[in-house]
């Protein structure tokens, strides 16, 4: 059973999710909350699988609430997914900083979304390759906050490696075929990765790399 927390400060679209999710077998909503405070004190009562938290939201905002989900023990198991109105928008890169596991539009296809909460259950990130790539473009080449060399340090090179073709969008199956190794091996890699980072999921792999430097975002040619 996957357990699921609505954060949102709009009733129609609580009450929508909830209908959808209620009628799912194997998911279950324990809890709805109208701001962030409430979703945090929630959380903290139902410890979810997945937290679905709005970005902006009065008494405290879905990057906050974030935030402190990602910073609390307790909460270690309970995946972050933003729900935003407008896609790739300017909340979208330091909400993924703050700890979320990836993000979903407001209007996703009830199909994706039964997928995504999965997806997201299972601790992979909701990020595919295209998502990641424009993601990549818009927000990454901000300035971050100072990343420790040292960091680095803890990886292999083929853990870096690794970390590197994850922060492209490459599937554990597609890093298995660039490197030539067994989607297993590829699987224990990342896993180790994530371990020595303290990265709760792939996403926080895609950050740690570009504010590492390990990855440099990759800018449109431009035009003649």
């Amino acid at each position: 059973m996957i357990r699921v927390l609505l954060v949102d400060d709009q009733a129609l679209i609580r009450a929508g999710f909830r209908a959808l999710l209620d009628a799912e077998d194997g998911v279950e909503v324990v809890g709805e909350a109208g701001d962030g405070a409430q979703g945090l004190a929630l959380a903290e009562r139902h410890v979810p699988d997945i937290a679905l938290v709005d970005i902006q939201m009065p008494v405290m905002d879905g990057i906050e609430t974030t935030r402190r989900i990602a910073a609390d023990p307790r909460l270690a198991a309970t995946r972050v997914v933003i729900l935003t109105n407008y896609g790739l928008d300017r909340y979208v890169f330091d909400a993924l900083r703050a700890g979320a596991s990836g993000f979903l539009l407001k209007d996703t296809d009830p199909v994706e979304l039964l997928q995504a909460i999965r997806v997201a259950a299972r601790g992979d990130a909701l990020l595919s390759p295209a998502v990641t790539r424009t993601l990549i473009s818009e927000y990454v080449s901000r300035p971050p906050e100072a990343t420790p060399a040292t960091t680095l340090d803890a990886l292999t090179n083929r853990e870096r490696e690794v970390v590197a073709l994850v922060a492209r969008g490459l599937t554990n199956e597609e890093i298995a075929a660039h490197m030539v190794i067994s989607p297993f091996t590829a699987k224990t890699h990342v896993s180790r990765a994530m371990t020595k980072l303290g990265a709760r999921d792939r996403a926080q792999l895609v950050v740690f790399a570009y504010e590492s430097g390990l990855v440099s975002p990759r800018r449109p040619a431009s035009p003649r």
